[in-house]
């Protein structure tokens, strides 16, 4: 599609929604644009419905994307960490009602020498988001945010809280409930987290946003892979072979992978099956523990995913890197690290264990 020329001043309204309307691309300042009224509760409830729909309709861009992000961040509330940092994330919305996987994975590369800044929020369209069953771990939520770094210097990891971070997200919380369907909000978390990781591994169940996000990702520097199970997790699962977006040096890489062609046996989505905040955690925990089993399985291929997409300076094929990652996943496991993660992450946060 061509791209709707900008206006000499500035958009409107108007501009943007008649582009989207006749299939025209957004520029990403354009896009930006929008956000920006939306985060900043200039836009009617009725402007961000229709823009919402009209750019759905027409299927998002790497640079639309990209626009959004950039006015989403700049609304959020600042939070300053150094150093390599990575976020293991999913988007949500494969309406599997699997455990907490990439949390779990999360605390496995704390264990591994990781340093985890971890984007998440409550349950959307499971039972126990990353932020319900963290809590019931015993994992603080309201730490302020100018003691996230201390606790991420203590325990390897820190959590980032979505609802905290971008509180502007509001005034866009009416017309997404009443529309009902899913829009380009649906996959801003893993790309708005406010610690700006250097790293991401990031699990989207969409197979046409995959790619997307994975653009974004180039377009702002960050390594990242980018993966969906070929029936539908937001996971890089072992149920199924997987689409892989690997984001190195700016670029994108497409490529497939099968558990099972490393030797690690093919689950199904009732073995991965989660339940409500306290079935979750006990899950974690076992797995902690050094329980093996579909789930350890699940949980060491996506810290691996995570560790692949950290290791800049790793050679091989993506199949030989997992390999590597997953033994380094297991030994954290095995040893206590990575349960010791979290005792850290605990009693970093205040709360009793």
């Amino acid at each position: 599609m061509s791209t709707f020329p900008a206006p000499k001043k500035f958009p409107t309204w108007p501009h943007i929604l008649t582009a989207l309307i006749s299939g025209q691309d957004l520029t990403r300042p354009d896009a930006s644009w929008a956000m920006g009224e939306i985060m900043t509760g200039n836009a009617t409830d009725s402007q961000v419905a229709g823009f919402l729909v009209a750019l759905r309709a027409k299927g998002e861009t790497v640079d639309e994307l990209t626009g959004l992000v950039d006015a989403m961040l700049a609304n959020a509330r600042p939070l300053s960490i150094e150093g390599e940092r990575l976020d293991i994330v999913g988007t949500g919305g494969d309406r599997q009602n699997t455990v907490n996987i990439s949390t779990m994975a999360a605390l496995v590369c704390a264990g591994a020498g990781a340093r985890i800044v971890k984007h998440g929020n409550r349950a959307s369209s499971s039972s126990s988001g990353s932020a319900d069953v963290l809590e019931e771990l015993g994992v603080r939520l309201d730490v302020p945010i100018d003691q996230l770094a201390d606790v991420l210097e203590s325990a390897n990891i820190t959590f980032c809280f979505a609802q905290v971070f971008h509180p502007s997200m509001r005034y866009a919380a009416v017309p997404r409930r009443e529309l009902g369907v899913a829009t380009a909000f649906n996959f801003m978390g893993p790309l708005t987290n406010p610690a700006l990781p250097t790293a991401s591994a990031i699990g989207c169940s969409d197979l046409r946003m995959a790619p997307l996000m994975a653009g974004v990702l180039a377009t702002r520097g960050i390594r990242a892979l980018v993966f969906r199970g070929e029936d539908g997790l937001d996971e890089f699962t072992t149920t199924a072979p997987n689409r892989v977006w690997e984001v190195r040096d700016g670029k994108v890489c497409e490529s497939t992978f099968d558990a099972v062609d490393i030797g690690i046996p093919r689950a199904t989505l009732e073995d991965l099956r989660g339940g409500d905040a306290a079935f979750n955690a006990r899950i974690v925990l076992e797995v902690l523990d050094g329980v093996t089993g579909h789930v350890r399985d699940a949980v060491v291929l996506n810290a691996a995913a995570a560790l692949v997409a950290a290791d800049f300076e790793a050679r091989g094929t993506l199949a030989e890197r997992l390999e590597v990652g997953i033994s380094r996943a297991e030994r954290a496991i095995d040893s206590g690290a990575a349960k010791r993660a979290l005792e850290a992450w605990v009693a970093a946060t205040g709360s009793p264990a």
